[in-house]
C-alpha cells in the first residue's frame, strides 16, 4: 500500500512539474500576447486583440506561413522516402550489418549549430568547398544564400542529412516487427518485390510512419535554430518562417507582445493541424491493423 503511494506521489510530483516547466511560460506567452512591451520588465500596455489583428493582417505572417510549410512538407517527403529506403536495405542481412546501422544514424547526433557551420563552409561562394569542386571542372559557384530557391533548398537538405536517421531508426525497428510468414504467404500467392512492398510492408509500418510523420511535422514547422543559422530568414525573407518571425518582433524589434502574439497563432495553427490529423489517421486504428 506504501509502495502504491509512493508511485502515485511520483506521478502528481511529475505532472506538477510539467506544468510549471511546460504550462507556465505557455500561458505566460498567451498572456503577453494580449499586451503592448517593448521588455520583459518594462510596464505591460493592455491592448486586448490588437497584436493578432496586426499580425494576421500583416503580408510577412502570410509569408511566413508560407514558407514555413514548403519548408516543412519538402523536408518530411524527402525525409520519409529516403529513411523508408535506408531503412529496408539495411533490414537486410550482409557482412558488417552493425557498423553500416551505426555510421547511418551518426548524423542524428550532431548537434545542430556544427552541421550548419560545415553546410555553410562547403557552400560559401567564395572559398566553399563545393566552389573548389566546380572551379576544377570550370563551372562558376552561384551564390545559395542571395536566391530563394537555392536558400530553402539548403534548409531542407541540411535538415534531410541531419534528420532522416530518425525516421531510418523509426522505420527499421517496424520492419523488424513485420512476421516474416506474411512476406512468404505472398510469395506463395505469386506476388513481386513491389506488390509485397505495397500490400504487406506499407501496412505493416502505417502505425510508424503515422506517428513519425506527425512528429516530424511538428519539429519542421517549429524549427528555428536551424533556419536562422542558415540564413536568418533572408533573402528579403524569404525563408522567414513563423518561429523565426516572432523571435524577430520580440528580441530585434523589441515588440514582444507582437512576438507572442505570432508564436500563439502558430500553436494553435499546429495543434489543429494535429487534432485535424489524429482524426484522419488514428494511431489506435493504425495498431490495430484497421
Amino acid at each position: 500500500m506504501v509502495q502504491d503511494w509512493r508511485i502515485v506521489a511520483l506521478f502528481i510530483g511529475s505532472i506538477v512539474l510539467l506544468g510549471v516547466i511546460i504550462g507556465g511560460p505557455l500561458i505566460y506567452a498567451i498572456m503577453l500576447s494580449f499586451y503592448s512591451a517593448k521588455s520583459f520588465i518594462g510596464e505591460l500596455q493592455w491592448v486586448g486583440l490588437k497584436n493578432y489583428t496586426s499580425a494576421l493582417q500583416d503580408p510577412l505572417f502570410w509569408l511566413s506561413f508560407t514558407n514555413g510549410l514548403i519548408i516543412a512538407i519538402s523536408a518530411i517527403v524527402l525525409q520519409v522516402v529516403l529513411g523508408v529506403g535506408i531503412a529496408m536495405v539495411l533490414n537486410k542481412r550482409f557482412l558488417g550489418q552493425t557498423v553500416v546501422r551505426a555510421i547511418a544514424i551518426l548524423p542524428y547526433f550532431l548537434p545542430t549549430v556544427v552541421a550548419c557551420l560545415i553546410a555553410q563552409w562547403m557552400l560559401d561562394p567564395n572559398y566553399g568547398l563545393l566552389k573548389s569542386i566546380l572551379a576544377s571542372i570550370g563551372a562558376g559557384m552561384p551564390d545559395w544564400s542571395s536566391h530563394a530557391f537555392t536558400a530553402r533548398g539548403t534548409i531542407v537538405l541540411v535538415s534531410v542529412w541531419l534528420w532522416t536517421p530518425f525516421v531510418v531508426t523509426c522505420v527499421l525497428a517496424g520492419l523488424q516487427t513485420i512476421p516474416t510468414q506474411l512476406y512468404e504467404a505472398a510469395r506463395v500467392d505469386g506476388a513481386g518485390a513491389w506488390r509485397q512492398f505495397w500490400h504487406v510492408t506499407i501496412p505493416g509500418l502505417r502505425s510508424v510512419l503515422i506517428v513519425v510523420i506527425l512528429l516530424r511535422g511538428i519539429w519542421m514547422f517549429n524549427k528555428f535554430d536551424l533556419i536562422w543559422l542558415l540564413t536568418k530568414g533572408g533573402p528579403l525573407n524569404q525563408t522567414e518562417t513563423l518561429p523565426t518571425l516572432a523571435y524577430r518582433k520580440s528580441f530585434l524589434e523589441f515588440n514582444l507582445g507582437g512576438g507572442a502574439a505570432v508564436a500563439t497563432i502558430s500553436f494553435l495553427i499546429l495543434a489543429g493541424v494535429i487534432l485535424v490529423y489524429l482524426r484522419l489517421f488514428p494511431i489506435d486504428d493504425a495498431k490495430q491493423g484497421r
